[in-house]
């Protein structure tokens, strides 16, 4: 990850941007271990044993308020212009989202969408499973029941049809986001995309990857009952791809446009065959999308969502800072019992996430005990 200085950009590196972003940096890494330690024993420990539908809805309203933080960061102190275009997409449904890869911070973008419709904390994403590894994030990931791929199918199926199955239940709030190109674009990639593509008979495109689809099947397959829409979303960036540092030190993106397309579920054909052509066809549009905005600087119907609102983003970082505040006193400036406490739960999340240990409910517990009680 480096920062590269663009002739055309506007916002040049400078000290005050570089201690700007290391103090974000601080805050978000700061607030989200806090979040974990405080919540994850009451929300995930406690509530799902009782209630996986009520644990679910706690943990998305925290993850909703913390995760606030970064379309505030990028829209309100990096002066980002968030452009979207396309349709206009109703609040409240229970979608599965797709989206090119561009870069390696495509994933944060559909955040400003997903606050914009109250749908923030709703957020699951299909992602590598190395990253499922990484201290405090990696620990979130697993509480947040993201699913990992090792993007080999005979391993990643019967994974992903268990995770999937469990967020059948329409009560759950649920935007589960997947890039199926299963990696971010390179003109390396493409030249071996386009490859490929010509020795196969299928499109050769120049602006995204082929698509891998049998892990969208997948999820279509698993969850079609339980879904309004597919959100298909295509990411462009002014002046160029940005790095996540370049995101944290507010050198790039001056402008980050997503065409929004919502396909209601029903016209998504059944077949795994037809999925796949839907999908081909889908990425032809994209490819075609992105060769238009690389021509005319933007995608065709802007406007279709409104800026966000300055202080509803204050009143949540002040609830976000107010809540860490206390919980840093309490840590560090009370008892000693509390310190005990977040190095417990830091040993059991740490451990949990090294074995690959999921939440589980008091059913799932009581379903191991007797398995175990026969093989006894």
């Amino acid at each position: 990850m480096d920062i590269r200085q663009d002739p055309n950009s506007t916002n040049q590196l400078t000290p005050l941007r570089i201690i700007r972003g290391l103090a974000c940096l601080v805050v978000f890494i700061s607030t989200a271990f806090m979040f974990l330690v405080y919540f994850v024993p009451v929300c995930v420990g406690i509530l799902r044993l009782l209630n996986v539908h009520y644990s679910r809805k706690t943990v998305s309203y925290l993850f909703g308020l913390w995760l606030g933080l970064w379309p505030f960061f990028f829209e309100k102190i990096n002066r980002t212009k968030v452009i979207f275009s396309g349709e206009t997409a109703p609040e409240g449904e229970r979608v599965l989202l797709i989206a090119n890869h561009r870069t390696e911070v495509d994933w944060m973008y559909p955040w400003d969408l997903a606050l914009r419709k109250g749908c923030l904390g709703h957020i699951k994403y299909v992602l590598k499973s190395s990253l499922m590894k990484l201290p405090i994030f990696g620990w979130g990931f697993r509480i947040l029941e993201f699913i990992p791929v090792e993007r080999k199918w005979e391993f990643d199926e019967p994974i992903m049809h268990q995770m999937l199955s469990s967020f059948m239940d329409r009560r759950d709030p649920l935007w589960l986001i997947v890039f199926p190109e299963g990696t971010d674009f390179t003109e390396q990639k493409c030249k071996k995309s386009r490859k490929f593509a010509t020795e196969n008979g299928l499109p050769v495109l120049s602006n995204v990857l082929l698509p891998k689809t049998k892990g969208f099947h997948a999820c279509l397959e698993t969850l079609r009952l339980s879904l309004d829409a597919v959100y298909d979303l295509t990411i462009a960036y002014k002046h160029r791809c940005p790095t996540f540092l370049d995101n944290v030190f507010g050198v790039e993106p001056s402008e980050v446009h997503i065409h929004v397309r919502r396909i209601p579920i029903r016209e998504i054909p059944p077949s795994e065959k037809d999925v796949a052509a839907w999908l081909m066809d889908t990425f032809q549009l994209k490819d075609q999308l992105l060769s238009d905005f690389i021509a005319n600087g933007h995608f065709p119907h802007e406007g279709t969502e409104e800026e966000l609102s300055t202080l509803k983003c204050f009143i949540n970082f002040g609830a976000v800072i107010v809540i860490t505040g206390t919980f840093t006193y309490l840590t560090f400036f009370s008892s000693i019992w509390f310190k005990v406490y977040v190095a417990l739960v830091c040993t059991y999340v740490a451990f949990a996430t090294y074995f690959s240990i999921r939440p589980f409910t008091a059913l799932d517990f009581a379903k191991r005990l007797s398995r175990h009680k026969k093989v006894a």
